[in-house]
């Protein structure tokens, strides 16, 4: 009996272990493909600002192209915001059946858009627009940096990424309770992309925070960016739902994402931000950058040539601007400094007060238009700009040094190795290890960080010697039963307590029977996802592979090892998977270990052919490029109207040839765009501009 026990114990050891690495294996392929397509995005923007920097508009025409296209969203200013939103201007009709907004708004009102959202209801634009409209007055308010203590609340609850999944925003509400003077919400960014319902999340957010705005907190993440928007759906959603006013809905998140908070601090002990931290993050700064030029942080502005080489210095009490020798010297008399008029009496407090505030206002003007810091709003001051207007002694950052403050905070992740490097895997923000968390915790007294920003398996993470936290609200983030969602919940004691859940209702309807076999059932069901999404990648990548294989095919037998497929597939790949443990399931060896590659690749454009009846090479080539294009497409699409212009085109197709040196003509360009017009409507719509990439690949 005891053998006996012990042999059941062996082999259910073993069996728990398989489905360990088996479930880990499937969350290293979802993860690298997940972080492959973010460098992806990176990458695309990065050449699109390479073509920004070399391409000289050669008429007023294509100027303006190039800023509605680029800079749209920096250049609407206040006045012309209000206008181009006009929410008062829209009737709502007697017909409509769903939740009206009236202001200041009532916890009834929260009510009943929660309600409505789950009968799938959907909200007028009017009152979307008026929503935005109150919520960027109220944030505009808001310092960098949100402070919320535990003294007026029993305790402060921490989500993490949502991600535009509502069901898992309905079952925390559910589970903790709505909002309320007695519970405070801390939500840590990436409400929307990836899921379906993420203008529904973001309305229910917005409507908390301005009815309990002591009690509510809205950090940004990276998914807070129009930029990433474009690629990852929230755009493409907002469209859909909002066919008529998408665009102004668009225009208006995109102005209210700029003016999120970056970061919440509780109890001044703990550190809530997206993302992470590097060996340069300086809360001081952070809490002094003007946040809303910031409209994407994958676009960080670089300053003009002509003052490029300008420096500013402060010598005895002077500022003066020298030019270096390479520099442009005349830069300095397009903007002499000014000359402070005469004082007037001390005995009149309130002509002084006036003439300080123009001489300073003065000498911040001159300061911007020598470092090329412009205003890209005449506006009411703001807390940032409050902030800065006291700290007139602090030390002067260039845009760089803010960009990057930005950008570390909404993009890095930790690692277990000291120090801090690039993150070269999502390809922004950095890598930040165990001492640059322990030196930023004592330099400004914090007990521990709160971050997201990662999607977890149970939720929850520590590292750090539980001195950072990864919180992921987003359950099922990859397929059904993939994670589990968390928040996370602090007392006065500052000690978390988490709650996790799923919000699946496969699981919820499963019978008592049926649950004892249902983890292997949802790894199997997870795993065979991820396996499908590796195979797509692998096929996308098949001539690449093909050349791979080749170099350790010397004798050219179609023949190669297994190891040497392996360290090839990575070579290609780069994403740092375990090749040879997934070999079993993306390859059958011979008896002799070798493998048929060039049989192996057949097979892999069969199962995707059966999919789609394109020719296998072109598939590959779509396959590789489809979000890339869509993405391009949709930056093209300036007004979101899923159609491109043939002037869209025209521009667009000069600033591409311009800078890969191809000659071609106005009456070229017509021709060619009217050759991709298929239904001859006057405009480009994806599926043409996608056909027309196939057809030219086909020709090639």
């Amino acid at each position: 009996a005891f053998k006996a026990a012990v042999l059941i114990q062996q082999w259910y050891r073993r069996y728990v272990a398989r489905l360990e690495m088996r479930r880990r294996c499937t969350w290293r392929i979802f993860q690298s493909i997940e972080y492959a397509c973010e460098q992806d995005q990176i990458k695309l923007h990065n050449f699109f600002s390479y073509l920004m920097d070399h391409f000289t508009p050669s008429s007023s025409k294509e100027r303006d192209f190039i800023s509605r296209m680029f800079i749209s969203g920096e250049s609407l200013k206040e006045a012309e915001l209000e206008k181009y939103c006009d929410y008062e201007s829209m009737e709502v009709p007697d017909s409509y059946t769903g939740p009206r907004l009236s202001f200041p708004l009532l916890p009834d009102h929260a009510t009943a858009l929660l309600e409505a959202f789950k009968q799938k209801q959907q909200l007028h634009a009017r009152y979307v627009l008026n929503l935005l409209h109150e919520t960027r007055k109220h944030l505009k308010q808001l310092p960098n940096i949100s402070h919320v203590s535990t003294c007026y609340s029993e305790e402060v609850t921490v989500c993490g990424d949502l991600h535009g999944q509502l069901d898992d925003l309905f079952l925390i509400f559910y589970k903790n309770g709505l909002p309320s003077p007695s519970k405070s919400y801390v939500f840590n960014g990436d409400f929307v992309d990836r899921g379906k319902e993420s203008l529904e999340i973001l309305i229910i957010l917005f409507t908390f925070l301005l009815i309990y705005p002591k009690e509510v907190h809205l950090n940004r993440g990276n998914h807070e960016d129009h930029m990433v928007n474009l690629r990852y759906g929230f755009t493409k959603e907002v469209m859909q739902k909002y066919k008529v006013h998408g665009k102004k809905i668009l225009k208006m998140i995109q102005n209210v994402f700029c003016w999120l908070p970056v970061a919440t601090l509780i109890d001044q002990k703990v550190l809530v931000i997206h993302g992470g931290i590097s060996d340069t993050t300086d809360l001081d700064m952070l809490e002094k950058i003007q946040r809303n030029k910031f409209v994407s942080v994958l676009r960080g502005k670089k300053p003009k040539q002509s003052n490029r080489n300008v420096e500013i210095q402060e010598t005895n009490g002077e500022i003066k601007a020298e030019a270096d020798p390479a520099g442009n010297e005349a830069a300095l008399s397009l903007c002499p400094q000014p000359q402070p008029t005469q004082a007037p009496s001390m005995a009149n407090k309130l002509e002084f007060s006036r003439w300080v505030r123009q001489t300073v206002q003065e000498q911040i003007e001159w300061c911007r238009r020598l470092v090329d810091i412009s205003e890209s709003e005449e506006e009411e001051l703001t807390y940032s700009s409050v902030v800065s207007l006291t700290d007139l002694d602090g030390p002067c950052w260039t845009r760089q040094e803010e960009w990057k403050q930005i950008l570390d905070i909404l993009w890095s992740d930790p690692m277990p190795q000291e120090g801090c490097r690039v993150n070269t895997v999502r390809g922004g923000g950095c890598y930040f290890g165990p001492d640059v968390t322990g030196k930023i915790l004592e330099k400004y007294n914090l007990q521990f960080l709160i971050r997201s920003h990662e999607c977890k398996q149970e939720g929850y993470e520590f590292c750090h010697n539980r001195k950072v936290l990864t919180i992921f609200s987003a359950s099922n983030y990859y397929e059904i039963g993939s994670n589990r969602g968390a928040y996370v919940k602090l007392g006065p004691d500052l000690v978390p307590h988490f709650v996790q859940y799923q919000a699946n209702k496969t699981a919820h309807t499963l019978t008592m029977t049926q649950r004892q076999g249902f983890p292997v059932a949802l790894i199997s069901r997870v795993e065979e996802s991820a396996f499908r999404a590796l195979r797509e990648k692998l096929f996308a990548h098949t001539s690449a592979l093909i050349s791979a294989f080749k170099a350790y095919d010397k004798d050219n037998t179609g023949r190669i090892t297994l190891s040497n497929w392996a360290t090839a597939v990575e070579s290609v790949l780069h994403l740092g998977l375990p090749w040879r443990m997934l070999r079993p399931q993306l390859v059958c060896s011979t008896a002799d270990g070798m493998l048929e590659y060039k049989s192996w690749l057949d097979n892999l454009a069969m199962e995707q052919r059966s999919q789609e009846h394109i020719q296998s090479s072109l598939l590959e080539v779509i396959y590789r490029n489809r979000s890339n294009l869509e993405t391009i497409f949709r930056i093209i699409d300036r007004d979101h109207s899923g159609l491109i212009s043939f002037e869209e085109f025209h521009q667009t197709w000069k600033l591409f040839s311009s800078h890969m040196n191809i000659e071609l003509t106005d009456d070229g360009i017509n021709d060619l765009v009217r050759s991709i017009d298929f239904n001859k409507d006057g405009n480009i719509d994806f599926n043409e501009f996608l056909e027309a990439f196939r057809l030219v690949k086909q020709s090639q």
